[in-house]
C-alpha cells in the first residue's frame, strides 16, 4: 500500500463584513476551500477528507478571485460565477455540490428539492450530509439550502452568517 502524497495549497484570508473568510487555493489559482476563519479547524478537517494530507502556507491568493469575492460582498451577486474552482469528494457529493450554484441568487430551496433535482429524491438526508461538507461555502451556495418548511437550518459557517448572505442576495429571512 502506497501512501498519498501530502497535497499543498496556499492559505490566504479577505476581510468581509461577517468575518474574515479563509480562502485555500491551490498551484493553478483554482478555489479549493472557503470557509470562516472561526471554524478554521473544521475546514482543515474537511480537508483531509476530500484530499488526505494537507499543507497550507501563506500565501495571497490570485488577484481575479479577490477580486470577485469583494465584488459579491460589495452587493455585486454575479461576481459568484466568475470563480474558479476545484473540487475533490466522493461522486454523490461532487454531483449535489455542482447543483448549488444552479441556485439563483435572491432564491432558496429545500433539500428536498434540490435531491429531486438531482433525480434523487429520496436522498434528501444525504443531500443534507453532502451540503454540510461543502468546502467552498459561499460560492458553491449551501447558505441557499433551506427546511422544507421553509425555515434556516444548520449553515457550517453559522445561522447568522446564513441569514446575513441570503438578505445579502435579496431573500427575505
Amino acid at each position: 500500500m502506497s501512501i498519498a502524497p501530502t497535497e499543498s495549497f496556499n492559505l490566504d484570508r479577505l476581510p468581509t463584513p461577517i468575518g474574515a473568510a479563509l480562502l485555500v487555493t491551490d498551484a493553478d489559482g483554482m478555489l479549493r476551500a472557503l470557509d470562516w476563519e472561526d471554524y478554521e479547524p473544521r475546514m482543515k478537517q474537511l480537508l483531509r477528507l476530500q484530499y488526505g494530507a494537507v499543507n497550507l502556507k501563506q500565501s495571497g491568493a490570485p488577484r481575479d478571485l479577490v477580486k470577485a469575492l469583494s465584488g459579491y460582498f460589495k452587493g455585486d451577486i454575479d461576481r459568484l460565477a466568475d470563480i474558479e474552482w476545484r473540487i475533490a469528494g466522493t461522486p454523490f457529493q461532487q454531483k449535489v455540490w455542482r447543483a448549488l450554484p444552479k441556485v439563483r441568487a435572491g432564491t432558496t430551496l429545500s433539500y428536498g428539492a434540490l435531491a429531486a433535482r438531482i433525480k434523487m429524491p429520496k436522498a434528501v438526508r444525504a443531500v443534507g450530509h453532502a451540503n454540510g461538507s461543502n468546502p467552498i461555502s459561499v460560492v458553491l451556495p449551501c447558505h441557499r439550502l433551506i427546511g422544507a418548511d421553509g425555515s434556516l437550518v444548520k449553515y457550517g459557517g453559522g445561522l447568522d452568517r446564513k441569514r446575513w448572505l441570503l438578505k445579502h442576495e435579496g431573500v427575505e429571512v
